[in-house]
């Protein structure tokens, strides 16, 4: 008998699962990677709101948690995952200079928030009123975090690539069954899937549509983030990732011409430098209603659990989230309000 089946390997399932392993606990991973935002997002690490300059939710828990996280993980593979890299933010006025640097001034910020405005890293990127430098951030190479991961699980045995099938789910009073395999718990993690989840499929999902473009652009020569209206991120050498959308009309995971034309206007705002499209993605975003994660067990069925909703900053919530999970479970520890996902009971009582 496994201590958990997760359901799910995008950001929160591998994360729950490399938790699981590094406390001892046994699990069984199933996916059939239909639910790809976590592979196409940016990867970016960053505490800072760029739009008003302000914290992120759970800014100083978030962050320590995900080193504590991302340390462990990388010593445990034995190499990198990620690149640390500046978030620079182009001012359009005098008045952003002098938001920046009220915002500087606070406690929560002041680790973070450069008092040394910069100029453009390059004459690609023109910055009449310069830059200001979040520090301490980077991206998080996701793709190879997951790939790592599962190839590992995979080797173990412990990790089956399989389309869930919800009517061949057995809930006994003290653990779970499905298809042969029984555990003390299950774990959905399954983003913008849970739609199809019959447990949890009332919870209050938002999801949104993101598309992003990744270019060859050889003139930019930037080793950072550069952030404006859009978004330009270093991907390694002369590649870069140009985002994103938010369409939350549009759930479909199919790149549109409207997101093509969005995602090039903004490009065209930041820089004139020549640039070569290599590819187009789209994805739907798991974000709830409320904008605060999903964490807990099903009111009706205490051994299903959900870890879901980590939004657009997923590399900094997964760690946070599936930590407060496993404490929940195993030690008992209640989970904060304000991502339990008991505030949403009644909608659950009247699924289940």
């Amino acid at each position: 008998m496994f201590d958990f089946i997760i359901v799910g390997a995008g950001l929160a399932g591998v994360s729950f699962a490399h938790l699981l392993e590094q406390h001892g606990k046994s699990f069984c991973l199933l996916s059939d990677r239909s639910q790809v935002a976590s592979l196409i997002a940016g990867g970016v690490y960053n505490p800072v709101v760029l739009k008003r300059f302000t914290p992120i939710w759970k800014a100083e828990e978030i962050m320590a948690c995900a080193n504590r996280f991302y340390d462990n993980i990388e010593a445990t593979m034995g190499q990198p995952l990620r690149i640390s890299l500046p978030v620079l933010r182009k001012f359009a006025s005098v008045e952003e200079q002098n938001n920046w640097f009220a915002a500087s001034d606070m406690p929560i910020l002041q680790h973070y928030l450069s008092t040394t405005l910069r100029a453009t890293p390059s004459e690609a990127l023109p910055a009449p009123y310069l830059l200001g430098e979040v520090l301490h951030t980077g991206r998080l190479d996701i793709e190879r975090y997951i790939q790592l991961s599962l190839r590992s699980w995979q080797e173990a045995g412990v990790y089956h690539f399989h389309s869930f099938d919800y009517s061949a789910l057995d809930i006994q009073p003290d653990f779970v069954a499905y298809q042969g395999v029984t555990a003390q718990h299950i774990v959905f993690c399954e983003g913008c899937g849970i739609s199809k989840n019959p447990y949890f499929n009332s919870l209050p999902m938002r999801p949104c549509k993101g598309e992003s473009l990744t270019i060859k652009a050889p003139d930019l020569q930037l080793q950072a983030i550069f952030k404006s209206d859009g978004s330009i991120i270093s991907m390694g050498g002369d590649i870069y990732r140009v985002g994103a959308t938010y369409d939350p009309e549009d759930l479909t995971d199919t790149i549109t011409e409207a997101g093509r034309t969005e995602l090039l206007e903004k490009l065209h705002k930041m820089t004139a430098s020549p640039y070569e499209i290599i590819s187009h993605q789209a994805a739907i975003r798991p974000t709830v209603g409320d904008r605060r994660p999903l964490v807990g067990a099903h009111p009706l069925y205490p051994h299903l659990w959900v870890l879901n909703g980590l939004g657009t900053r997923g590399v900094l919530n997964a760690p946070l989230c599936a930590q407060v999970l496993y404490k929940a479970v195993f030690e008992g520890e209640e989970i904060p309000s304000e991502m339990n996902v008991n505030r949403f009971n009644k909608r659950l009582r009247r699924k289940g």
